[in-house]
């Protein structure tokens, strides 16, 4: 394991974070997977996924089983890991801006066109040559002007020249669920399974420019503008949802890891012998037929759905209760589909997500994440 360093912007006068990131197998070689834990910092059970993988990679690295490269950031936001609120991890948004960590990543591919106009030919290897120096040269270019733009631009460089990237996550209480382009969903198919995940969304282009993103998406889209040219899909990536905010177990950590690594040896990263893939628990759903539940009034919110359960079009997930009147409203789903998420909260306002079932009726458009 080599271990790295990378200091970013001063906080404050005498207060710079850095990102840690260790290195396994050979550097350079291929394929290659970046892997990064917590970019939302109160997600914490990427964190401890993140460190039985990183002890499973040490073993493997000392038998000479890693084939490839693999880069792991075991805490990829740093800045977030610092923020509190009157004792309270804020770790989803940048307190300075408001912003989502998750969110207004670069977004390369514009111009990333204009530099490999004329430079693709029939070889694929050399297409994707030139389009991932295309992609770094535009990363150089993008401003970082505030310590969590430098850190996107940071975490940006490091997974850009991978073949695959698995951006760790989790939702407030929820099964374990997957979202992927739409083009990756087959290659991504292996992990799924391993996982077991109840949901896998996709898209192609989710909104909002989320991290995993930004090293997959100018891969398909440069596909859609150079048709003439063999590109392939040189860059996969996923933001893998480890279940709930307090899913946080050695038990569930080192199985999830062990899952990880098994996807390795499928990929050829890891030597070893072909895992046995199991039965998928779910079909992969549009992201856009994702349907969020919200409160239809104020008041405590009681569930009667549990993440994993199946619910058809009508069913009554929650009740809301007015603490004053006694009055009981229920949210209704409108699709069937698996309620793959929901909120740790248990008081709503009028209109707030209550959760997410992952169905195929609804078809909505633009911005599909949450905030």
């Amino acid at each position: 394991m080599r271990t790295e360093q990378i200091p970013l912007a001063d906080l404050s006068p005498g207060i710079q974070p850095t990102l840690t990131i260790h290195r396994f197998g050979n550097s350079g070689a291929r394929p290659r997977i970046y892997i990064q834990a917590s970019l939302h910092a109160d997600e914490i059970p990427g964190m401890i996924a993140a460190h039985h993988l990183r002890e499973r990679l040490i073993r493997l690295e000392a038998e000479g089983r890693i084939r490839g490269e693999v880069v792991l950031v075991p805490a990829a936001n740093p800045i977030g890991l610092v923020q509190r609120v009157l004792g309270s991890p804020i770790g989803r948004f940048d307190l300075s801006t408001g912003v989502n960590y998750n969110r207004d990543h670069p977004y390369l591919t514009p111009k990333v066109k204009e530099r490999v106009r004329g430079r693709l030919g029939p070889d694929p290897e050399a297409n994707v040559r030139i389009i991932r120096e295309a992609l770094v040269a535009e990363l150089d270019q993008w401003p970082a002007d505030t310590p969590a733009e430098q850190l996107k631009k940071s975490l940006a460089g490091l997974a850009i020249e991978a073949d695959v990237v698995l951006d760790l996550h989790c939702d407030a209480e929820a099964v374990m669920h997957l979202y992927t382009l739409t083009p990756s969903a087959e290659a991504f198919q292996p992990l799924c399974s391993l996982l077991g995940c109840h949901a896998v969304l996709l898209a192609t282009e989710s909104g909002g420019d989320p991290f995993d993103e930004v090293s997959s998406r100018p891969w398909h889209e440069l596909q859609q503008a150079f048709p003439d040219y063999p590109i392939p899909l040189a860059c996969i990536a996923s933001t893998v949802e480890l279940r709930g905010e307090r899913d946080v177990d050695h038990e569930l950590a080192a199985a999830d890891a062990a899952a990880i690594v098994d996807y390795m040896i499928v990929l050829g990263i890891v030597e070893g012998s072909p895992p046995a893939i199991p039965e998928p628990l779910c079909r992969p759903t549009p992201l856009e037929g994702s349907e969020p539940v919200t409160a239809p009034a104020a008041g405590i919110v009681v569930f009667h759905a549990q993440p994993g359960d199946r619910v058809s079009a009508g069913d009554r997930i929650a009740d809301i209760v007015d603490p004053l009147t006694g009055a009981v409203t229920p949210p209704l789903t409108a699709s069937d589909g698996v309620l793959y998420a929901r909120v740790s909260t248990r008081f709503a306002r009028a209109g707030e997500r209550l959760g997410k079932v992952a169905g195929t009726s609804l078809q909505r458009s633009g911005k599909l994440l949450s905030a």
